[in-house]
């Protein structure tokens, strides 16, 4: 009769947790960004709490102030321009003062030394069927743009929302988020050393992920707009947000758009503001991510660069924006899971582990 109870006991377990996740997935970005930042803030927060003699509601309310002075208001700012300079620019496209077939027209219809001679090399002699697939290419691309900006537009209502639930929802992760991790321990069938160890993992993944990856895009957003302002390119603003978004994507982020754009100049007779445009990204931009992203990100998570590369990629594909910090949360904690099940594996063997030059060895064949 006890077995059958039990049985029946993790069953409706199973079915109430599968139940609670389903109905939190429509609101699933906000929960995750609610526990991100409050992951991200438990030290002001605890730093306020002692300072206010220990009034958790007074320390969690000043903190979620802090927060949306600090990161909530600018974000919402910095996309309000955002959205005015992508209009602009949508404005332009219909009203035919930016029209890109035509530039595209232009350039092959008399095109620059240069060009023909690598069409040449390539053994590309017919420039109409190039034209046709080109502009087949940017009409696709222009539409899916459309698109998008559509889909922004309808989906204000929802993000408004998801922003009030996840502010909503911090409040009470930083007031009572220490007592939130003591029942999650208390449930989780692992030793205390084991539960220490994959929490400590979680938090240090998400604390360096997120500042890491966060710091790298605003800084290669801000010099790619900063660059395109000086060469007098056309929405500054909204490509080098779009820079810093795609720099969340390592090694080859932010070259998805000044490539492209330093390509255009040089096909268009801009010859030195592509140049430019190219050792810039190149020796600065580039520089940014290989110098910075191992630092910041690789080294507090302990992790392979590789790893990093492949779970943040992977974690983008299947989860959208919010897999950059999901993709190497997952992986970190499949990392230490493996580790902690060799260790206690080897404990119970009694074999004793020695490591040499960061290889483990043993003194059993």
């Amino acid at each position: 009769m006890r077995a059958s109870e039990n049985r029946f006991f993790i069953l409706l377990l199973l079915v109430a947790s599968i139940g609670f996740g389903w109905i939190l997935l429509p609101l699933y970005s906000a929960v995750l960004w609610g526990v991100v930042i409050a992951i991200l803030f438990a030290p002001l927060y605890r730093q306020l709490n002692r300072a206010f003699g220990f009034r958790r509601n007074l320390a969690a309310l000043t903190t979620v102030a802090i927060i949306v002075t600090m990161v909530i208001l600018p974000i919402s700012l910095i996309g309000a321009a955002l959205a005015q300079e992508a209009r602009a620019m949508f404005l332009r496209i219909e009203s035919g003062n930016l029209d890109m077939l035509q530039y595209l027209k232009q350039v092959l219809a008399e095109p620059p030394a240069w060009i023909s001679g690598v069409l040449e090399r390539f053994s590309i002699g017919n420039l109409s069927d190039l034209q046709e697939r080109l502009s087949a290419v940017l009409m696709r691309g222009s539409q899916y743009l459309a698109g998008q900006a559509i889909g922004i537009g309808q989906g204000t209502v929802e993000i408004v929302i998801n922003l009030g639930v996840m502010v909503y929802l911090l409040f009470f992760l930083l007031r009572d988020g220490d007592l939130l991790a003591a029942r999650i321990r208390r449930a989780v069938p692992l030793s205390v050393e084991q539960e220490s160890q994959l929490l400590r993992k979680f938090t240090v993944v998400i604390r360096a992920t997120v500042k890491g990856n966060m710091l790298i895009a605003l800084i290669q957003g801000a010099l790619g707009g900063v660059m395109f302002y000086i060469l007098g390119v056309n929405g500054a603003l909204l490509w080098g947000v779009v820079m810093a978004f795609l720099s969340l994507l390592p090694a080859v982020g932010a070259g998805l758009v000044w490539l492209p754009v330093a390509l255009y100049l040089l096909g268009t007779g801009s010859i030195w503001q592509g140049v430019a445009l190219i050792a810039f990204g190149t020796m600065v931009i580039g520089t940014v991510d290989n110098v910075l992203r191992p630092v910041l990100v690789g080294k507090d998570t302990r992790m392979p660069d590789y790893v990093v590369l492949i779970s943040t990629l992977g974690g983008i594909q299947v989860f959208g924006l919010n897999g950059f910090v999901i993709g190497p949360v997952i992986a970190a904690i499949f990392i230490a899971a493996w580790d902690i099940y060799s260790a206690s594996r080897e404990a119970a063997a009694g074999i004793g582990e020695t490591t040499t030059g960061g290889v483990p060895t043993s003194d059993t064949p």
